[in-house]
């Protein structure tokens, strides 16, 4: 993956960011094993929860609390990818569950 020159090159792919991840923390996320890095994950999924309702309607966020929501998103996507490549799961072709026709039924993508 290149360094970004604009806004418009700093789009990653799911296939580019599974491979940033694996990249950067592979051994170290490996070592851990899929089950102690799911628990991190439900970790981030309950601060994705908290930010979630930091950001409810009827509230108005401060600037750090939308802040907040966008990195947990990242977060929860970048644990995601971690187990996916302990366990060998390439998310691109797992996500052609829904972006293959009659796959899904009811899915209206």
């Amino acid at each position: 993956m290149s360094e970004p020159t604009s806004k418009v090159e700093s789009i990653v792919t799911i296939a580019d960011l599974q491979e940033l991840i694996r990249d950067k923390y592979f051994a170290t996320d490996n070592a851990r094993g899929a089950a102690g890095t799911f628990l991190l994950l439900m970790e981030e999924v309950g601060e994705l929860a908290t930010a979630l309702h930091d950001n409810r309607p009827g509230v108005t966020p401060t600037q750090a609390q939308k802040d907040n929501l966008v990195e947990e998103f990242a977060d929860v996507l970048a644990w995601l990818s971690t187990i996916a490549n302990i366990t060998g799961v390439d998310l691109t072709q797992a996500l052609t569950k829904y972006t293959e026709p009659g796959r899904v039924t009811g899915f209206k993508g």
